[in-house]
């Protein structure tokens, strides 16, 4: 049993003040501490932790209780190899995450540690972030104690003895290989929307003894992004205990919205709340200020609280709602079953707004009061906007990054939406194929190439329905819709770019109480996917069993 004073002083804290800790740290200490604890093949290297503490201390500042515990387990190893080689901090806007990982890495550079050229990378995804994290070694190097032991200019802070240095980085991720760090830092992770940047630094690990990572991060904005990811894989570590990647995930968050009034219960998210009496006095300043201004709401449930939200006022529907869409428990990940609709009566529908971007065509089919709709897009490679679209585009062709494909050339060609379209009808019995004025026209030609033929007054039963008036459609079918969001009747099967499609997709009251729909960004944040749903359902009722009694 390994027997360490710092960590026992936290487990006791931890079960003296149940209502302060969170679901993950609760099993993190269950599930991952104590089993390591009680290991008889791993050494703790007690006198270089200890030495560690004292250079933090001496150098920076006192360390709270709760950063002496996650610290700990950074010396760790089994066969010369650290145990957690990988850590993930969590924690809400405030609590020093800058003050907590810069005199641990600082350290890592000593001779105390003893590892020479353990250089240290700090990746950020802004160049403030990146800097701030750095200024606080910065500013340590500048006491007197520190002179002569380490060479200090300010982009790169090197220990003389060791020769590790620690710098920072924020510019193109293809710049930056070749680097050989012994420790990475990713700092405010929930900014980052694909793996480019991390790759290129992950990749690099390895060629140093005792490589490490930290991330350190509040919760953010970015939907289905690493962090996301990260969340979910953190949930199967936390509650199995089966751990061989080597993390040590320190997640501090509310367990639920109902404990947001409750001010003990911010503690949650919060662990150096009681440590500083300025960040517990800002954070009800906060929680006041969004009592009063509603707009606020968003920022102190996701940065304060680590609870991801949205102006309800303006999101189609809550996240657990789109997650709901695409698994059967959203926590794990666990995807949703789907019933085969192949051969049924189905719905086709197609969103074109812009032949030099994105669009979107959909198959929408019902079963037992359950409408199951399946996309696909077409991105535009020479879009002017690519590079900045906030979607991990690079990832086509992963699972859940399989129903959209980039387009060579200046424009979407509609024969390939027209083709794909085709393609459903001999797999669907197709009743309608909706879509709203915009480019109807060019379209309604090709369709008729096919023998398709245009619903209208001489031709009811024509098979192309145009929506003259999408805002009017957006009134009568936005009630169906938040419906079927919250009883969790609308599956989009394993799809990425529809929950970033519907989680992209405000919906507003005008003075008549209509609702509309819009994109909630207009430029980066594109919603085609969720627009060609619309004008699927629109025609629902078309598709919708009946059951007959005999």
């Amino acid at each position: 049993m390994i027997i360490c004073k710092e960590i026992a002083e936290y487990l006791r804290y931890a079960e003296d003040n149940p209502k302060r800790i969170n679901k993950e740290r609760k099993l993190l200490i269950k599930n991952i501490v104590y089993p390591t604890l009680r290991r008889n093949d791993v050494f703790f290297d007690e006198k270089t932790y200890q030495n560690c503490i004292k250079f933090c201390e001496k150098h920076y500042y006192k360390l709270f209780p709760y950063q002496k515990f996650i610290y700990a387990f950074a010396f760790m190893y089994k066969d010369d190899s650290p145990i957690f080689s990988q850590f993930l901090i969590m924690m809400g806007r405030g609590n020093g995450k800058d003050g907590f990982i810069v005199p641990l890495v600082n350290f890592f550079q000593t001779p105390l540690y003893g590892v020479r050229k353990y250089h240290i990378e700090i990746v950020a995804n802004a160049e403030w972030q990146a800097k701030n994290t750095f200024k606080v070694a910065y500013s340590a190097m500048n006491k007197k104690e520190m002179k002569g032991k380490f060479a200090v200019t300010k982009e790169l802070i090197t220990n003389t003895a060791t020769e590790s240095e620690l710098n920072y980085n924020t510019s193109a991720a293809k710049k930056k290989d070749g680097k050989q760090p012994g420790c990475l830092v990713l700092n405010e992770i929930h900014a980052y929307e694909n793996y480019d940047m991390i790759n290129v630094f992950e990749s690099a690990l390895g060629k140093v003894k005792h490589p490490r990572e930290f991330i350190i991060t509040t919760n953010g904005y970015v939907r289905d992004g690493p962090l996301d990811e990260l969340l979910v894989l953190m949930n199967e570590i936390l509650e199995t205990g089966e751990n061989p990647l080597g993390y040590f995930p320190f997640i501090c968050k509310l367990d639920s919205m109902e404990e947001v009034d409750d001010q003990e219960a911010w503690h949650k998210a919060n662990p150096s709340m009681e440590f500083m009496p300025i960040l517990a006095e800002r954070i009800l300043h906060d929680y006041m200020e969004m009592q009063r201004l509603p707009s606020k709401k968003t920022e102190f449930l996701t940065k304060r609280l680590n609870l991801p939200a949205r102006n309800d006022e303006e999101t189609v529907a809550k996240w657990e709602d789109i997650l709901r869409c695409c698994y059967r428990d959203t926590e794990k990940r666990i995807p949703r079953e789907t019933m085969d609709t192949k051969g049924k009566p189905a719905i086709l529908a197609i969103d074109y707004a812009d032949v030099r971007d994105f669009a979107s065509a959909g198959v929408l089919t019902e079963a037992d009061g359950e409408y199951i709709w399946r996309q696909h897009t077409w991105i535009c490679s020479e879009s002017p906007f690519i590079d900045s679209i906030k979607f991990p585009i690079a990832r086509c062709g992963q699972p859940e990054f399989q129903d959209f494909e980039v387009v060579q050339g200046p424009v979407i060609p509609p024969e390939r939406i027209v083709q794909w379209c085709i393609e459903r009808m001999l797999e669907y019995d197709v009743i309608k194929i909706t879509m709203d004025t915009y480019r109807y026209h060019l379209f309604e030609t090709i369709f008729e190439s096919y023998g398709i033929q245009a619903e209208n007054k001489q031709n009811p039963n024509g098979q192309l329905r145009l929506i003259r008036k999408i805002a009017s459609v957006c009134g009568i079918i936005a009630p169906d819709i938040e419906r079927l969001l919250a009883e969790g009747m609308i599956n989009f099967g394993p799809s990425a770019i529809m929950r970033w499609y519907t989680n992209n997709t405000q919906i507003t009251t005008d003075k008549y109480g209509n609702k509309q729909y819009g994109k909630i960004e207009p430029k980066l944040r594109k919603n085609d996917g969720f627009m060609a749903f619309l004008a699927a359902m629109f025609s629902k009722e078309l598709i919708k069993e009946k059951v007959i009694y005999v």
